[in-house]
Formats: structure tokens, C-alpha cells, sequence
């Protein structure tokens, strides 16, 4: 990553679980804008391995998928020469100060986040304290590296207020530390519905084989997939809010083609919704086939990955450890003197 990035742009920040194959949501919500935006910005980009552990896994698996979800971002265009890119638990300094948001954090204000409610009615057999906590751990992702945006999707905006709210607070208390980070928002992809249930956000944890595609499907299961895509008893391609399977798929097309909705309405006027599918699926197919193709060939490399993971760690550790130190010392922990 070049030291001359490090001083001309604002930074952006954003991790990803390594909870298996990113979904085409997760690529066309998150990732995808990732690649476009190292070129524009400063992007340090994480595997949230810390935050996965909220979730009980095979250990063997969770190593796999923290390796996988690494070598996913470079298949997918992050480029090591002008991003940082590293695995949560390789620096020590994210524990250290989630720690600290933790008691710069309020019970009342982490009771009222809708993710926990959400995630606690699903998982009613694990409610765990890290998951009621975890956005004081997301809060200290951020605060440590000095984000100036946050990536964030419509169900990410509580945690970044709320980490914007920690800053000040601890500003105020400890005086001034940290920027307040703003969102960034993605003008499209942001939301990729199910594909059988396109009132619901397309998930790798969806039962159904045929609600989700994976980056990593080969191009004739995609087909497939969006041949067998819910609609409507319509026929025409337009955008409409009482037509969420429609227009999901052209959310989905628009974020692949860069088209706007118009312009794919004028595409596909008197067609019906057939030619539509096929279409959506086979400019999906020729997004993800390089992807497929790039993570196969890393995956391959283990010593190529470990030595990537290994650099990535080493700076991003330099990095956030000048935060950590500013903090330790305001909130007056004595440090030791080497």
C-alpha cells in the first residue's frame, strides 16, 4: 500500500464476516463499490473474525472461511498495492479498545439496537454478550483507525450513529481524540433482495438454494437461479414498489450495468419477463466469472495469502496502535514504558 495514499485521502473503513461465500448482496451492497472506491480514497478493508464469534462454529471452519473471505476481497479487485487489507484478530489493539467503547458505552443505548433484538429472536439459544456489545467493538473498528466514512447499508446506519456518538461522548469526558465518522452511501446495489422472497434481504443463511446466489456459483446455476426468480402475474419491466421481485432484479441489473431504471424499462419494453431473467442472469454470470476464476487461483497460493495477511497486520497494527496509545493515556491507563 503506498505511504503517498496514506497522507492524500480521506480514509474509509469497512469489514465483513467471515461467515462463508459472499452472497451477490454482499458484493453488489458492499465489496463491488469497495474496489471503485480504493481509487478514489484511502480504504482499509478487514475480516471481521472478532465479530464472528458471536456466532458458535467449527473452529477448523472458521479458520477456512477467515482464509477464504481474504482471498474473496482480492478475487474481487482489492488491490493490495493501494488498500490495506488484514484479518481482525491479527491486531490485538481492536480487543484493547472495544474494551474501552465497552465503558464508554451505555446499557440503554445498546438495549435499543435493532440488530440485537433482531439476531436474539433468531438465535434464542445464544443470546451471548458479545452480541449485545457488539457495536462497541464495531466502535472501536472504527475510532481506531481514524475513519473519515463508514460503508454503511440501511441496516448498518443505528451502529454508525451510535459510533458517532461514543466519539463525542468520549471527546467531551477525554477531550478531543477521535473524528466523527460519516456514512457512505452507495447509490445502488445497496440492497439485494431474496430472489424467492424479494420482501426479505438476500442471506447466505436463507434455507432455500434458489433465494440466494453466491459469487462463487457457476454461470449455469446462476441461469438457473434467475430463470426460477418470484415475480409478479405481470409482464411488464418496470420499477415499482408493488412489484418487489421486478424490481429487485433490475436493481440487481442496474448495479452490474451502471444503467438507470429508465433506461432498462426502454431496454425491455414488450418483452416480457423471460427475456428479463435470462438477461439479468447472464450479465451476473460475466460479473462474477473473473471473481471465480481469481479465487481459485489465490486459493492455490497459500504462501501468496499468508505473506498478504501477514503485511496487512504489520500495518494496520502500526496504524491503529498510535490511536490506541492516545486513548490509553487519556482515559489514564498507565503504560508500560517498553
Amino acid at each position: 500500500m503506498s505511504e503517498s495514499k496514506q497522507t492524500n485521502n480521506k480514509i474509509i473503513l469497512s469489514g465483513i464476516q467471515p461467515t462463508g461465500v459472499f452472497t451477490l448482496g454482499n458484493y453488489l451492497g458492499a465489496v463491488k463499490n469497495w474496489e471503485h472506491m480504493q481509487e478514489e480514497y484511502l480504504c482499509y478493508y478487514f475480516i471481521a473474525d472478532l465479530h464472528s464469534l458471536t456466532i458458535h462454529m467449527d473452529a477448523a471452519k472458521r479458520r477456512a472461511q477467515t482464509r477464504e473471505a481474504f482471498a474473496l476481497l482480492l478475487a474481487c479487485g482489492i488491490d493490495l498495492e493501494k488498500s490495506l487489507v488484514f484479518v481482525q484478530s491479527h491486531n490485538p489493539c481492536h480487543a484493547q479498545m472495544g474494551w474501552i467503547m465497552d465503558c464508554c458505552s451505555q446499557f440503554g443505548e445498546l438495549s435499543r439496537m435493532t440488530q440485537f433484538k433482531d439476531k436474539s429472536a433468531k438465535h434464542p439459544d445464544n443470546i451471548n454478550a458479545g452480541l449485545f456489545t457488539y457495536p462497541a467493538l464495531m466502535a472501536g473498528d472504527i475510532l481506531l483507525y481514524q475513519a473519515d466514512y463508514v460503508p454503511v447499508g440501511a441496516d448498518q446506519t443505528q451502529h454508525l450513529e451510535f459510533t458517532r456518538d461514543v466519539a463525542t461522548r468520549f471527546n467531551h469526558t477525554y477531550g478531543e481524540t477521535f473524528k466523527l465518522p460519516e456514512g457512505y452511501f452507495p447509490k445502488a446495489g445497496a440492497r439485494v433482495m431474496s430472489l424467492q422472497d424479494p420482501t426479505s434481504k438476500m442471506s447466505k443463511s436463507d434455507e432455500n438454494p434458489k433465494a440466494t446466489i453466491s459469487i462463487l456459483d457457476e454461470e449455469n446455476v446462476i441461469l438457473k437461479k434467475f430463470k426460477s426468480a418470484v415475480t409478479d402475474s405481470e409482464s411488464s419491466v418496470h420499477f415499482s414498489e408493488t412489484k418487489p421481485g421486478i424490481s429487485n432484479l433490475m436493481t440487481i441489473y442496474s448495479a452490474v450495468t451502471g444503467k438507470k431504471m429508465d433506461e432498462i424499462e426502454t431496454e425491455f419494453s414488450g418483452k416480457g419477463y423471460g427475456d428479463f431473467k435470462a438477461a439479468v442472469g447472464e450479465v451476473v454470470a460475466e460479473e462474477l466469472r473473473p471473481i471465480r476464476e481469481n479465487f481459485k487461483r489465490l486459493m492455490n497460493d497459500r504462501a501468496y495469502l499468508d505473506k498478504a495477511m501477514e503485511k496487512g497486520a504489520e500495518n494496520a497494527r502500526r496504524i491503529a496502535y498510535k490511536t490506541l496509545t492516545k486513548v490509553e493515556k487519556r482515559v489514564g491507563l498507565l503504560l508500560p514504558t517498553k
